[in-house]
């Protein structure tokens, strides 16, 4: 047997009102023939009464004031606000219908609503019974005390940083802040600036061309009057120089230009250690260029040349810098942002694997030194390359 059932919908349509008045007796008018039956005139003011609410006019043609005076002249802003502030100078104030009494109170005044008996009992909360010992102890106890006591249990929100640190450090509680206490900054330290660096520049390359013994760090640091030629006078005489062992370059207005010339005097260096070329202006390629020097040199253990023109290296340059570090064996320290994790990590793991490297080297150059060993010099090879080997 079989059964059909059939839905009928029924939509009921509510007729459109306008200040009460149906509007259904006026949808086949012909709205078009009704405008073409008004003047100039009427349309005007009929525009001015309905807002068209499309975005793609103009706000002047959307707006119903139309300012039909005739333009005095150019657009002078100065003028137009000081007329403004004019206008409103002159313009009496609206009078008040009750004149300002001091004292009085003008209009209905407001009061709070009246709290019932289950609103109190809620804010009185729940009486904890915590026995006649503690309560004595806590009635005894002195507001220091109770925020000594808040700060071990960890309720941060009933005082403040000040007070909370000085419970924590044992330091005692600050004078004059209690439970309503405002922490107020504390007065900075005032550090006394660094004085000038005061190195002679034309003694000191004279130096490290004469190769002066004495001469092992030369600091050139925040020294900004540097020229290039001075700079490529000191990196000429670096390859003949057999003493010098610290450079610092750091504020100097080191470019490119210079930068490349250091980066071929210390592939020729014989004794540099530590080289610091920070805070300069020296490009990502020419940074790649000085750390390819290392290579070459291998006598370099600290390299330093953050903070330059370009704060961001990439990830190409941060990659070629991470290869010729992997291939670098005397490098220890390496002061560069890089900012990948790949890159840092390798970079990292490598610096750790020369340090060791390094402590090892020098613990079997005291044992071989020994003069209870009695190594010869060829033997004394062999045991260190095994021991690298190993």
């Amino acid at each position: 047997m079989e059964t059909s059932s059939t839905t009928k919908t029924t939509t009921i349509s509510t007729p459109a009102k306008l200040y009460g008045k149906d509007l259904s007796e006026y949808d086949e008018v012909d709205v078009d023939a009704l405008l073409a039956q008004l003047s100039p005139e009427e349309i005007n003011i009929l525009a001015k009464e309905v807002d068209p609410d499309d975005s793609f006019l103009p706000p002047n043609e959307r707006c119903s004031y139309e300012c039909e005076k005739e333009p005095t002249g150019p657009l002078d802003r100065k003028k137009l606000i000081e007329h403004i502030n004019k206008q409103a100078l002159e313009t009496p104030d609206l009078p008040e219908n009750e004149p300002y009494v001091k004292g009085t109170v003008r209009g209905k005044k407001w009061l709070p609503p009246a709290r019932s008996e289950k609103d109190k009992e809620v804010e009185e909360g729940i009486a904890i019974d915590m026995g006649e010992e503690y309560e004595q102890a806590l009635t005894s106890a002195t507001q220091e005390e109770i925020i000594d006591l808040a700060a071990i249990l960890g309720f941060h929100s009933m005082m403040n940083q000040d007070q909370y640190h000085a419970s924590l450090l044992n330091k005692g509680q600050p004078i004059g802040l209690g439970w309503d206490g405002i922490t107020k900054s504390q007065q900075q330290k005032v550090y006394p600036m660094d004085p000038p660096n005061n190195t002679d520049i034309e003694d000191s390359i004279k130096r490290v061309k004469d190769d002066d013994p004495k001469l092992i760090e030369l600091n050139f640091n925040n020294i900004k009057n540097i020229s290039d030629e001075k700079l490529i006078q000191l990196f000429d005489a670096l390859p003949d120089n057999e003493h010098l062992e610290v450079l610092s370059l750091t504020n100097v207005g080191l470019t490119d230009k210079t930068a490349l010339l250091l980066a071929q005097a210390i592939e020729k260096s014989k004794t540099l250690r530590v080289l610091n070329v920070e805070t300069n202006f020296i490009s990502p390629p020419t940074i790649v260029a000085l750390v390819r020097s290392l290579l070459k040199a291998r006598t370099v253990e600290e390299f330093r040349a953050s903070n330059q023109r370009s704060s961001v290296l990439g990830n190409k340059i941060e990659m070629e810098i991470t290869e010729l570090v992997e291939k670098n064996s005397s490098l220890l320290r390496l002061g560069l942002h890089l900012e990948f994790n790949d890159a840092r990590h390798r970079v990292a793991a490598h610096l750790q694997r020369n340090i060791d490297r390094s402590k090892y080297c020098v613990r079997f150059t005291a044992a071989t030194n020994n003069k209870y060993l009695k190594f010869s010099e060829k033997h004394r090879w062999i045991t260190m390359f095994l021991f690298f080997l190993l």
